[in-house]
């Protein structure tokens, strides 16, 4: 048995493929996402005769969660993510569930809404040997290349 909360997923010492250039691909993965929210909230705010745009921001912002939360749990990752090949896996190395995504979810939007924070969190993803954000590390999630 380990020491290390992380055992169960592949070294990043011994297994470095698992983690090259996850970074990137998560500023990528979160430029694609970032863009399909923003045209779901742009057809949701026309629907109503155009009202729904005096009330963009907050369509964006649930839009976003629920894209995000739904996304996560349902298969591990953002359609964003699949793009760039890409995925959460829990400290043992499972796939995210529905109160693991939300929770995620949930700090990643609090990390967002300070640029302090984000500042942190994307240094943290350029430095840390998984290249987990703030909000991976308080939730035990590590963004990783697929393996198959």
């Amino acid at each position: 048995m380990s020491d290390t909360p992380f055992s169960a997923l592949p070294d990043p010492q011994t297994s470095p493929g698992f983690y090259d250039g996850v970074a990137i691909k998560r500023g990528l993965a979160w430029f694609v996402d970032t863009l399909a929210v923003a045209v779901i909230s742009a057809a949701l705010a026309t629907l109503p005769l155009f009202i729904g745009w005096f009330f963009f921001p907050l369509i964006f912002l649930v839009v976003n969660v629920v894209y995000r939360i739904g996304t996560i749990a349902s298969s591990s990752a953002t359609p964003g993510m699949k793009l760039f090949n890409i995925e959460f896996r829990t400290h043992e190395g499972q796939q995210l569930d529905g109160s693991l995504a939300t929770l995620h979810t949930i700090t990643y939007l609090i990390a967002t809404a300070s640029v302090i924070l984000q500042l942190i969190s994307i240094g943290l993803m350029l430095g840390s040997a998984r290249g987990q954000s703030l909000h991976d590390m308080l939730t035990g999630v590590v963004a990783m290349n697929r393996s198959s």
